[in-house]
């Protein structure tokens, strides 16, 4: 049985095929009632099902797999693309989509498992507050610069928040004083508790622990790194983890002449910007990237430097979880971009 899957938030609409009989049906499934959960627990195991890469799905995406059912989570890009016709229904995405599988043209996305999906949550969970905390330490700067201190960085030493605290306010100023550090305060105790756990698992990870070989990746990007890319023989080149990144220019190129724009930012964003973060340190502490950095920082603007860093990180740690080598070896082995692995299939 083959099931292509409009997936909806509320429900659901399904066209299948039995590839036996040749007979074929459609329905729209509403999750609130159970019907979606009744309609796969009366499919023949093991059923093969497509649907859209799509948000809030997990618990569609569990449900298929502990009925037995095969799951395919395709390109939604690739897929609106591959329909030409210019009327668009529930119905026909759902045949399309099981069409697309009949025919083996669906483009299946990698998926990771369950314990690498949990790791995920950690790992976005600590980004998330790590950036609700940079909007309060924000608030809190404004604050003492509203009122002519200006210690930047130092403002978070002891003698900076002595300083802020002495601060002359009027009441509700004060009081939003109070309230930011104490949510500062709070933030930080859960990031402590996060970072070890992130730190934890890391150290549990073999790939993340040779990733952290190399200078600038710490617990978190090597962890971060590790669970976005997942099985790195999918990719046969560096040059497709860069671009699995958004980490290359856009190219809008045409008639024999080449143009270059921004960054894609077509991937991962969490891992992109600890890449970047990452590739400040790693050009402080490696020869070899200093030196790139340094050379490109004459010719381009430093944002450029600090991205085309980061692919360079991106592709070196491509290729240390490729090889299994960690750093320094990696740099006397690692490849071009360009040139796929010897031996790839």
């Amino acid at each position: 049985m083959i099931i292509g899957c409009d997936f909806h938030p509320s429900w659901q609409q399904v066209s299948w095929v039995d590839t036996e009989t040749g007979e074929t049906g459609e329905a729209k499934l509403v999750h609130a009632t159970g019907e979606a959960e009744r309609f796969y627990r009366g499919m023949p195991v093991p059923s093969l099902i497509g649907v859209e890469a799509t948000g809030n799905s997990q618990w569609f995406v569990e449900l298929v797999e502990d009925l037995g059912h095969a799951l395919w989570i395709g390109d939604a890009a690739q897929i609106r693309a591959s329909y030409v016709r210019q009327q668009k229904t529930d119905k026909r995405d759902a045949a399309h989509i099981r069409m697309l599988m009949e025919e083996g043209r669906f483009p299946k996305l990698w998926m990771p498992d369950r314990e690498q999906r949990d790791q995920r949550q950690l790992v976005i969970h600590r980004h998330k507050l790590v950036q609700i905390r940079s909007r309060v330490k924000n608030e809190l700067q404004h604050l003492s610069l509203n009122k002519g201190m200006q210690k930047r960085s130092k403002l978070w030493s002891m003698a900076g928040q002595v300083a802020l605290r002495a601060l002359p306010l009027k009441p509700w100023a004060a009081c939003r004083r109070e309230d930011l550090l104490g949510l500062l305060a709070m933030l930080e105790q859960q990031i402590g508790k996060l970072d070890a756990a992130v730190k934890a698992a890391a150290e549990r990870n073999p790939e993340a622990q040779l990733l952290m070989t190399q200078p600038g990746v710490g617990p978190v990007t090597s962890l971060a790194f590790v669970l976005t890319l997942g099985d790195v023989s999918r990719f046969q080149r560096g040059k497709q983890v860069a671009s699995y990144l958004g980490l290359i220019p856009r190219e809008p190129s045409s008639g024999g002449r080449q143009k270059l724009g921004a960054i894609s930012k077509q991937g991962n964003r969490l891992v992109r910007s600890l890449l970047v973060e990452a590739a400040q340190t790693a050009v402080r502490c490696d020869p070899g990237m200093k030196k790139e950095y340094l050379h490109r920082c004459h010719r381009k603007a430093k944002g450029v430097a600090k991205v085309a860093a980061a692919r360079k990180l991106a592709v070196r740690l491509y290729w240390m979880l490729r090889t299994k080598t960690g750093y320094p070896e990696i740099v006397r082995i690692e490849s071009s971009p360009r040139v796929a692995l010897v031996g790839a299939s």
